[in-house]
Order: structure tokens, then sequence, then C-alpha cells
């Protein structure tokens, strides 16, 4: 296939990331056969689900040099040259940064710059004046005095980016070597100068407040490309927006229900642990046809042999629930778990995942749809528990969050609409307006 048409190639760390597009695909794979599907859609951007942000580096840059690996195959054999690469990550800054992009870098290479754009409007997220700020209540709060700065495993200090970037790259760039474009310099005529100067993989941070910042930014940017510069990207979702141009999605966020093949009752599966997604869940339980069945987390690191007694003891009341017309609820625990070494607590996430994912295998077959909750909870699912290769996004439920639903010939669960919910988006009663819409009776079926 040789094609002029662009290809936006997002290697994903969770698979919350087409959050603002739709009809494209997502991949769960990357061989090349499967890369190369990707390649061929008409759709001019697809993901791959590389779910990094849930193992450790070492393992992270494996997976990384992998994708890429076999994407420079995949190109090859699709005899394709026209794309751009984005490393998709948190809006709140969490991940392997700068290991992705550094491993994309000795991968793909020679690339001018990578630019930081981590702004994701319809989550909250914006870039002033190089700081990164989260809005709670309206307020904008620098990213680093919320909640996500203590994550256990990417904990960071600054919002300001530069310093940021200084503190990641354990100094390897300081803060005075990070490029600055601020919102005034994006409306500047001197912007596209500016890009054509770049080089040597230089970082940038960009502002961000509105779609129509990246907009304009995208296109001094395609000016740039057009003469030969090569920029790499880790970013958040809104700034994929303008680069994809994929316009309105063709079933709207209330009418998502229409892709239900069956008006049974589906399931919720909660596993973030984030402070929105509890208070969320709080407001979701309080439905009257809703039944919450807990994970307690807590027996399965005590005694890791409860396993089965647990997920036993799940299953029977997620069918006692479902059978009466009733949505089951079923979430961890809220206390997260933090064992003293990295690993461990690696390992453990892996365990409660493997529990969620062989819930979900003992599910009915005919349930009416599911919501997750969750970025790593999410992937697990499509990749493991649905046994997904690819699947086509169909759009958002609400901003931020994606729906999907499996093919018509899946051995078990066949046409079911999936909801992929990150933790960290929405106010408190999100949750409850997608299970609402997604739970209604259909005005069609089978879109």
């Amino acid at each position: 296939m040789e094609s002029d048409q662009l290809k936006i190639i997002v290697l994903d760390d969770d698979p919350t990331g087409s959050q603002t597009v739709h009809g494209c695909l997502l991949l769960m794979k990357w061989d090349v056969e499967t890369l190369r599907l990707g390649l061929r859609d008409e759709v001019p951007i697809f993901f791959v689900l590389t779910n990094t942000r849930a193992i450790a580096p070492s393992q992270a840059a494996i997976v990384t040099q992998e994708v890429c690996c076999n994407l420079k195959a995949a190109l090859e054999a699709e005899n394709m040259t026209n794309f751009l690469v984005i490393s998709r990550s948190d809006s709140t800054l969490r991940g392997h940064y700068p290991l992705e992009t550094d491993v994309i870098a000795q991968e793909l290479g020679d690339f001018d710059a990578h630019f930081l754009t981590p702004a994701f409007f319809e989550g909250g997220r914006v870039t002033l004046n190089s700081t990164h700020y989260v809005l709670v209540d309206g307020k904008k709060i620098p990213v680093s005095e919320t909640e996500f700065a203590r994550d256990s495993r990417f904990s960071f200090s600054h919002s300001y980016l530069p310093d940021y970037v200084a503190e990641k790259t354990r100094g390897k760039i300081a803060p005075e070597e990070v490029i600055t474009i601020q919102r005034e310099d994006i409306y500047s005529e001197e912007l596209i100068t500016q890009l054509l100067t770049l080089q040597n993989n230089a970082c940038v941070v960009v502002d961000g407040e509105t779609q129509e910042d990246f907009e304009r930014f995208i296109a001094a940017l395609s000016i740039a490309t057009n003469q030969g510069k090569r920029f790499l990207f880790r970013s958040a979702a809104s700034l994929i927006t303008s680069l994809a141009k994929l316009g309105q999605q063709p079933v709207s966020a209330e009418a998502m229900a229409d892709y239900k093949k069956h008006q049974n009752p589906g399931v919720v599966l909660v596993g973030s642990h984030v402070q929105k997604t509890t208070q969320q869940l709080e407001q979701l339980l309080k439905q009257s046809s809703t039944v919450g069945i807990e994970i307690e987390v807590e027996l399965v690191r005590d005694n890791p042999e409860a396993k089965a007694i647990i997920l036993q003891k799940t299953l029977d009341r997620v069918w006692q629930v479902w059978q009466q017309g009733k949505t089951p609820v079923i979430f961890t625990s809220r206390q997260e778990v933090i064992l003293p070494d990295s690993q461990e607590n690696i390992n453990f996430g892996k365990t409660i995942s493997n529990l969620l994912m062989d819930i979900v295998g003992g599910l009915p077959s005919d349930i009416g749809f599911i919501i997750s909750k969750g970025g790593i909870t999410s992937n697990n699912l499509l990749s493991k528990g649905l046994a997904l290769t690819t699947v086509r996004l169909l759009g958002q439920i609400l901003p931020g969050c994606c729906v999907v639903r499996t093919a018509a010939t899946h051995e078990k669960f066949s046409s079911l609409p999936v909801v992929l919910f990150p933790g960290n988006v929405g106010d408190e009663q999100s949750l409850v307006t997608a299970w609402q819409r997604i739970n209604k009776n259909s005005s069609q079926s089978n879109i």
C-alpha cells in the first residue's frame, strides 16, 4: 500500500487515549501483520494499546522497542513513509517518561523535537505559561498539588513542565534547555519559523487551554513537517483530536444504547482507586437497580489461595443480581494495597487484575454491556478478558469515555458494547450518566 495520506500511529500506555476520536482501530497486539491492519485501515489514525503504564520500566522499554521494531517492518511492507508517532500517556503526567520517548527515538530515530502536550480539555487539564493544571470545581490546581503527583509509582514534584522534565530525566535535560511554546507563541506569525529551527530531538513544552490552541499549533506544525521536519509527541488525548480531524461521531453520546444487541442488564467493573472513581462509584451504588459486589483485595494479599473462593463467591452473586434484572457493580475494595517493594506492587496488581478477568470469563454470555472503570482494568478487559486482537472504536458516551463493540463473531460476547471509562475523568455523577445512557432501552438494534 502506498498512500500520501498521513497515518497517525499512537502508542497508548493504557486504552483511554482514543477518548476524543471515533471510528478507528484499537490494536491489542503488535505483531507485524496486526500493525499492517492498522496501517491499511481507511481511518487515518490507529492506536496500539501497549498497557506499559501497568508494568515495570524495564518491561515497558522492551515492549516499546518491540512495537517500534515491528512497526518499521510493517511500514516497509506497506511502502509507507508519511506517518506521525505519538506516545500517548496520562494527562496528569503519570507514566514512563522519558523512557518511552527515548526508546521510540532510538528505534525510529532522527526526530528534530519531541513535544510535551499533556492538555486534555474534556478532562479539565490545561497548560498555561508552561505550567500544567487540573481544573477542580472550576479552579486551576497545579498538578503537583493533586493526588496524581503522589502516585505510588509515578510521583513527581513539579507542575512547571521544564522543571518536571528535569526531574524525570534526572538532570539530563536542564529546565533552561526545554523550549516553551506558550499561548501567545501559538498565535504568533513566528511559530512556523520557530518549529523549523528545532533539531536534535529538542524537548518542547506546548501550552493549551482550548481546542483552538491546538488547532492553530497543528496548522503551523503541518507546514514544518511538509518541509521535512520530523517530530515526536508525548501527549494526552486533546492534541489527537486536532491531528485526526475526524469530525462528529455517527451516533450521539445519548444514543449509545442503540449499539446494544440485548436489552438485558449489563455489568460494571471498577478497578481504579483514585478518589474521583470512588466518588463516582458511591453515586452509582445509590441507584435502585444497581447492586455493589465488593472484591476484598486484602484477603488475596493475606491468603493467595483465597482467590478461587472469592472468584466463585463473586460469580454466584453476579448471576443472582443479574437474573433479578439489576446491574451488578463489581469493584475492588477502595483502600489501595501498597506493598514495600515496587515489583511486589506490580505483581499484586497483576494478581487482582487476573482475578477480575476470571470474573469476566464467568459472566453471562448475553449481558447487555460492560462498563470498565480504570485504564489498566480496561486494557486487561480488552486484551485478556475478551481476548481481542483489534476492536473498532465507536465514539464517546461522555467526554473522555470511549465505547467499543466486540465483533459479531466473538465466541462468547458477540456485538457487546464496552464503555472504557478512565479513572480520573468526569464529575461525581459521570459514572451514573454513562450507566443510564448505555442501560436504557435502545431505539433500534444491531447498528
